[in-house]
This record gives C-alpha cells, sequence and structure tokens, in this order.
C-alpha cells in the first residue's frame, strides 16, 4: 500500500550521505534525484524513502509519533543499519534488541534531521 516516505530535511547534503549509506547496505541505491529532493529504492520495487526540504520554504521539522521501520534481512543487518546511522550523523532512539517475546529485534535511532526510524527483523 504505501509507495513511499518523504522526510523534510533542512540540509539535503547531510540527508544524502546519512541515507545513501543505509540504502546502500541494504543493496538499493538513489531512484530520483533533483535539486530538492531525494528518493532511494527501486522503480516498481518496495516501498522507498526520500529527503527533500519542504515545499512552502518553512524549516523542516520532526513528526512527533512519525517513525518509519525499514524491514532488514537478519539481526545482523539490523545490527549493521543501526551503526551505519550513527555513524553517519544519527543518533540512538534504544539499541538493536528483542522487544517482546515474539521475535521481533529492532533497532532505533534518528536521522540528522531528528526523524525517528528503526531498522527490524521478525522471527
Amino acid at each position: 500500500m504505501i509507495g513511499y516516505v518523504t522526510f523534510g530535511t533542512n540540509d539535503l547534503d547531510r540527508a544524502a550521505k546519512f541515507y545513501d549509506a543505509i540504502a546502500a547496505e541494504m543493496g538499493t541505491g538513489r531512484m530520483m534525484e533533483f535539486e530538492t529532493y531525494i528518493a532511494w529504492g527501486s522503480m516498481d520495487g518496495p516501498a522507498g524513502i526520500a529527503a527533500t526540504k519542504p515545499f512552502d520554504g518553512q524549516p523542516a521539522t520532526v513528526g512527533n509519533g512519525t517513525m518509519v521501520a525499514l524491514q532488514a534481512k537478519d539481526r545482523a543487518q539490523v545490527d549493521r543499519i543501526y551503526e551505519i546511522a550513527l555513524a553517519n550523523g544519527g543518533s540512538d532512539e534504544g539499541a538493536p534488541g528483542p522487544r517482546g517475546e515474539d521475535g521481533f529485534y529492532a533497532g532505533y535511532f534518528r536521522d540528522p534531521d531528528g526523524n525517528k526510524l528503526n531498522a527490524f527483523t521478525m522471527g
């Protein structure tokens, strides 16, 4: 159902560095790029992610309670994505580990603009 998710940024070059690194770990790259917008993923593939300067020209802000979850292939990839995020200007929101008792494993982080994400796997 979801085609892509967009995060606002106040520094597109900084966002590009952050998301380029995570996309590379997940085996994808940029699929669209304009002066104020970059999208990662693949055409006709699963949902992508984008960073954009807000169209209205106002500063980008973070949505309270908003989070995007990136589906990893296994726990090791969750750990790598989390470390890549922190190494590229992200901040910790919860180290990788099991959550609950149903096999859910996730690491939580924020991008350099403060948008919250996680990398997760089930089972």
